[in-house]
């Protein structure tokens, strides 16, 4: 019984890389006909399956180094730090990450500001009208 269980989730895990690595390959073969179009270069379907196994391989050694390096700072989430010191060897993605993540910081900042704000106006206005009851029922 556990083996047809185990046997099932292999074959379910199968199906899941297949999908992904078919997304992949969707996605490279997009990107390279928009690069196909603006530089006048064909690429074979060979070069662009190559590319997308590629792509897909890099993109595994991403995910297994992001998850050594929240492991190795005992951490079970990947957090920004994490991605940018991936992105290292490459100064424009490095800096590409560092600008988005201080973007989506400022957000954060401004919707806990607002937030907070609107919760102090709230109970504000939710203290004054039980203190002016309470004022009435005192006379």
């Amino acid at each position: 019984m556990e083996e047809e269980e185990e046997g099932a989730e292999e074959q379910q895990r199968f199906s899941h890389q297949q999908r992904l690595k078919a997304a992949v390959h969707y996605t490279v073969g997009c990107l390279c006909s928009e690069a196909a179009a603006d530089t006048q270069v064909q690429l074979s379907r060979q070069a662009v399956a190559a590319i997308a196994e590629v792509t897909f391989r890099q993109c595994e050694n991403f995910a297994k180094d992001l998850e050594m390096f929240a492991r190795h700072a005992r951490r079970s989430t990947i957090n920004t730090e994490d991605v940018k010191l991936l992105a290292r060897r490459s100064n424009s993605l490095l800096k590409y990450i560092t600008e988005k993540n201080e973007e989506i910081a400022q957000l954060n900042t401004e919707r806990k500001t607002k937030k907070k704000k609107k919760l102090e106006a709230e109970n504000k206005n939710s203290v004054e009208p039980a203190e002016a009851g309470g004022v009435e029922s005192e006379n």
